[in-house]
Formats: C-alpha cells, structure tokens, sequence
C-alpha cells in the first residue's frame, strides 16, 4: 500500500485572497474629469455672461441719450490783443547809501512799511561832523578879527601916508593884508557850509515815496561814504512791466502810440487766465536786440491795490482793438472734420446735428464766428466725441445751459 506523506491542517487551508480595487481608480479620475469640465464650464459661463454685460452696456450707451454739456453762443464787445511774457519792476527802485562815513547810530523805520520822500530813515553819529563845523566857525571867527585889525591899521597908516610919516610901500602892505583875511574868511565860509553839509547827511532821508525793504546794515556799524548799501527803496505805485515783442509785431504797437492812442494794457497770471491789473502802454525801447530779434517795451499800471509785486512773471495783453456785436463761443465748442470748422447744435427736442461755421478769431477759450451758428443757439462744449447726426441728449446738471462763455473776454492773440 502506496503512503501519502504527511500534511498539517495550516498546508491544507486555502490561502486570503485581497480585496479587487481595479475598478476604483478609474471611478475616482472620472469624477476628478468631471469636476474639471464642470469648472471650466462655469468660467466660460462667466465670461460669456460679462461679454454680454458689456455689450448690453455699450449698446445702451450707443443707442441711449449722451449726457453733454451745452452754453449758448452769445455776442459781445471782445478785445483783439497782443500777448507777451512781462517782468513787473518797481517805476523807481533806489539803492540807499550813506554820503559820510562815521557808526550808524539809529535806524527810524520798519522793514516793509512805506515811506515818504524826505523822511529820515537812518542817522549816522552826527557828533564828528558837528565838531567839524564848531571848528570851521571858529577858524572863520579868527580871521574875521584880524580882517578886522587889517582894516583899522590899514585906516592909521593911510592918515600917515597922508601926512607924509610912511612911505607908500607900507600903504600897499597893509592893504595886501587885508584882502589876505578877506580871501580866508570866504574860505571859512565854504569850510562851514561844507562842514554843514556833511552834518546834514547824517541824517539819511529816503528819496522817493514807496515801500522800504529789509534793512541791509544794523546799527553800530561802520558805513562807508557812497560804498555801504543800506537798504533798499521800490516805488509801487505807479509799477511799471516790461515785456518783449517780435519785432514782426512791433510796427501794429508803433502804429498805434504814433497816432496818439491810448494802448491799454492789462496784466494777467501766469496761467492767463485771471486779471490782475489793467494799465498803459508807455513806450517801446529804441532799438531791436538783434540777438532775440525783439524790441522791450514798457507798460505803467496804478497798482493801488499792490497786486503787482517787483519781479513778478505775469501775462501781459496790449488791447490793440475792441470788436463790437461780436458773436463768440466757446473754443471746446469747435470741432474739425472733412468739411472744415463745425459746433454741435442742441435742437429744442434734445437732439443734435452739424452747424458748420466759419471762423474769425480764436485765442485761449473764446473763438469770434464770421458766420454759422447764431445767437441763442446752443452749442455742445463736453461729450462731443460721442456724438452723431441726430443723437439724443441729456444735458449735464452740473452747469446751465444758458452760462456765459467760460473765461474772461478775450481776443484774438495777433
């Protein structure tokens, strides 16, 4: 009989079999694709949407009212003028010096108030000099006794020479004498009237009326005669402005002051926007600096109000015309095309259409029209870009209809 061998009951068990997950993985990247197209899906959603918005929106703008803003053409006086850059300075502009030398002894003002020709402002230590004149009086006093001694010897000898008891040559010696004393008291005399002045000028005076400056020297100081400046004196009322031209402009000004015309001229800021002061043209300079090829003119305003100030950059517009019934709008309002000059008109129905107009003169924000739009009209100044034949429009709130052209009256810059 065949054995079989021997085999435990652990041989015999069938061995665990794992779990089978092969059908797991390709669930999970299933969901994970799904998730992913559900994203992508909803952000091209999205964009979608807002390029639609934003259609929408550009449609409504296109096809809906434009806001604008409107003025109406008006017609008034305007001034055609010249512009140039200008310099205020003072019409008198005085560098105080002492005429003596000697200590400052007291200063007789406040920096910046205005003064009057003739009033003292400063006082040099006036002692020296009037020691000086006590001296020169005395010398004078001196030599007015011996002319006087001269005179009465000159009286005895002459009664001698008379009678025979001195010669003639003692006469003449004696009378030479006498016109000695006589030419040192006219000396003296000069010495005081020197001495005197020099005292005098110890009391420094101001030589114009106008505003005094920041004092240059304080008190104690040693000055020197004609070399020490002091302070300084600026005349503001009348100031003057000079200002440059080319010299292809020059001869309209020329032509003007040769007739006799009054050239106003009125200062504006630096922006040209604001006046500051209105004067007049006073002369033009002699001669064209060939260098620039412009000529320096000079204009005077009153400056009662001390709006000008010394060095001051200001705009300077020489009225050479006034324009009457001019028929003026605003420059914003003026657009270009194919065809030339143009203004949206505002029609009673709040629509628009193309004004063609001719225009005269422009300078800054106001242009004169020679024909086109008429007074009453009212023309777009803001949003034109907008807009097309017969849009509608909304009229801003921000500013009537019926306001004034913008800026100051203006010209024409020639």
């Amino acid at each position: 009989m065949e054995s079989k061998p021997f085999s435990s009951s652990a041989d015999s068990a069938p061995a665990p079999q794992r779990p089978k997950s092969g059908w797991l993985r390709p669930v999970i990247y299933l969901l994970l694709a799904a998730g992913v197209g559900v994203a992508v899906w909803r952000v091209r959603s999205n964009q979608r949407l807002a390029a639609q918005r934003t259609e929408d929106q550009a449609n409504a703008l296109l096809t809906g009212p434009v806001p604008v803003q409107a003025v109406g053409v008006a017609q008034r006086s305007m001034p055609i003028y010249l512009t140039a850059l200008g310099t205020v300075t003072p019409y008198m502009s005085i560098t105080v010096k002492a005429r003596v030398t000697g200590q400052l002894d007291r200063v007789n003002f406040t920096e910046g108030q205005q003064v009057k020709a003739g009033q003292t402002i400063m006082v040099v230590d006036p002692k020296p000099y009037l020691a000086a004149l006590n001296q020169a009086k005395g010398t004078l006093a001196h030599d007015e006794a011996l002319l006087k001694n001269a005179q009465a010897e000159y009286t005895r000898y002459k009664a001698l020479y008379e009678a025979g008891v001195v010669s003639k040559e003692q006469l003449d010696l004696d009378l030479s004498n006498q016109g000695q004393y006589e030419g040192a008291i006219q000396a003296d005399k000069a010495a005081i009237e020197t001495a005197q002045l020099q005292l005098d000028w110890c009391s420094i005076q101001s030589p114009i009326n106008g505003k005094i400056g920041l004092r240059l020297v304080d008190p104690g100081n040693v000055i020197t005669a004609n070399t020490t400046n002091l302070v300084i004196v600026n005349q503001f009322k009348p100031i003057a402005i000079y200002l440059t031209l080319p010299e292809n402009q020059l001869p309209q000004v020329l032509a003007k002051l040769r007739e006799g015309g009054r050239v106003v001229a009125q200062a504006f800021d630096r922006g040209d926007t604001t006046q500051i002061a209105s004067g007049q043209l006073l002369t033009a300079d002699n001669q064209i600096d060939t260098t620039t090829g412009t000529d320096k003119l000079k204009a005077v305003f009153d400056n009662g109000d001390e709006k000008l100030f010394p060095n001051q950059f200001v705009n300077v517009h020489l009225i050479l015309e006034q324009r009457s019934n001019a028929t003026v709008v605003p420059s914003s309002a003026i657009q270009s095309g194919t065809q030339g000059s143009f203004v949206w008109v505002v029609q009673p129905d709040h629509t628009v259409k193309m004004e063609a107009v001719q225009v005269e003169l422009a300078e800054g924000q106001t242009t004169i029209l020679r024909g086109g739009a008429t007074v009453g009209q009212q023309v777009v100044v803001d949003g034109a870009d907008r807009l097309q034949q017969g849009s509608q429009v909304i009229l801003s709130a921000g500013r009537p209809v019926d306001a004034p052209v913008a800026g100051p009256a203006q010209g024409k810059q020639l």
